[in-house]
């Protein structure tokens, strides 16, 4: 985004969304109970940023009959594409990296997302999604008896030693979301999105997954090595905590209140097409789940009610970009629709990496798609001028 300002002659806002950082309503209560959150919602958010937008026209001197266009990745592409839906007027286009507005309900299948992070193990390296589906069945196995939950424990370099069925729940859901998380952050270059990591992380955890014949415990302690490149590739780390899986802080407490109450993602696995336990998509038990935690029960129609679901070719000037490496492309737009809501595919691009600073090891995949992104600004910002009966500037 800082190199495409500087091409377009452009000011870049940063908008932080309510009840994120430091945007808190109700200051430290803001998490205290569900009816100080009854504001948190994606509608409230896209209504904060349009009445920023028309405050920044009026305040900021020559900014009155400029051009803007929402950019955003993962749930901010999501909210760009919808900004643009509801606030037309507002804004002449958007750039929608890595956004999954159909992982909802039945748009797409529930099974995508996991079969997509499979198939990112399975591409780099030989055996190495069949030694994660089999690594299921050892934990299973040593987690029968007490002696060998401690042995796992030990054997994982475990902050917390497993005691009960709960912790071994806990362990698997860990385990699961770190291959997740290497899925989307499967970049080409050294980077600490998530975490401190090397150059295509999954080679190297696959590396200590060749042979998935090897005995129960030699599995297990390759098990550690894989999650150790993710959680102590900088050689600080101690001990692996099962209770965390991202260093910075993205706002989980949002996020999981939204997750609870608008953004219904149904996902399942089969153990089949995937390298997961079989998990079937259950709304009643998420339902119960955030009831207890947050008081509040699930809307899962609520988000295709408000943005149309797979019914948007009205809406014009959205481009939506998906890495191929990204299990969230699976819930993207990845064709055209018109030819103003364009997709835009990037082979070996992990999750938003066309948003990411240029590098020097950015395969041509993310090169050629952050131009040509480029180059539909340029027209949209063309139109406006166009629009407004000003002569076009020379450098577009």
């Amino acid at each position: 985004m800082w190199d495409v300002a500087e091409e377009l002659k452009a000011m870049l806002v940063f908008a932080e969304h309510r009840y994120y950082g430091e945007s808190l309503p109700f200051g430290a209560n803001s998490f205290k109970d569900s009816r100080h959150l009854n504001f948190l919602t994606s509608e409230q958010a896209l209504a904060d940023f349009a009445k920023l937008i028309k405050h920044l026209k009026q305040t900021i001197p020559g900014a009155e009959n400029q051009p803007v266009i929402a950019v955003g990745g993962s749930y901010g592409g999501m909210l760009a594409a919808w900004f643009r839906m509801k606030y037309p007027h507002l804004v002449v286009g958007a750039l929608a990296a890595s956004a999954p507005i159909w992982q909802f309900e039945d748009l797409v299948p529930c099974g995508i997302f996991m079969e997509i992070v499979t198939r990112d193990f399975k591409k780099s390296g030989p055996n190495c999604s069949e030694s994660i589906r089999r690594s299921w069945n050892v934990i299973n196995r040593l987690a029968t008896t007490s002696s060998g939950l401690q042995w796992l424990s030990e054997a994982l370099h475990l902050c917390s030693p497993l005691t009960d069925f709960q912790d071994f729940r806990m362990l698997k859901d860990w385990i699961s979301e770190t291959w997740v998380n290497l899925a989307m952050v499967d970049y080409p270059y050294e980077c600490n999105f998530l975490q401190p990591l090397p150059a295509w992380p999954i080679k190297v955890v696959c590396q200590y997954f060749k042979d998935p014949k090897v005995s129960d415990q030699l599995l297990v302690q390759n098990l550690f090595q894989a999650l150790n490149v993710y959680y102590n590739y900088s050689g600080q780390v101690k001990c692996l905590n099962i209770s965390e899986t991202a260093t910075s802080s993205l706002g989980s407490l949002g996020w999981s209140y939204q997750a609870c109450t608008e953004i219904i993602m149904p996902f399942c696995t089969n153990g089949v097409n995937d390298m997961f336990e079989p998990r079937s998509w259950d709304l009643e038990e998420l339902s119960d789940d955030c009831f207890k935690e947050w008081g509040v029960r699930p809307r899962p129609f609520w988000i295709t009610t408000l943005y149309g679901g797979k019914n948007i070719s009205s809406h014009r000037n959205i481009i939506f970009s998906n890495g191929e490496l990204d299990p969230w492309s699976g819930g993207g737009v990845t064709k055209n629709i018109t030819d103003t809501l364009v997709a835009i595919n990037i082979a070996d691009g992990a999750h938003h990496l066309d948003l990411r600073a240029s590098n020097a090891l950015d395969p041509k995949t993310v090169l050629l798609a952050r131009s040509l992104e480029v180059r539909y600004m340029k027209q949209w910002i063309r139109d406006f001028y166009t629009r407004q009966g000003k002569a076009v500037l020379n450098n577009f």
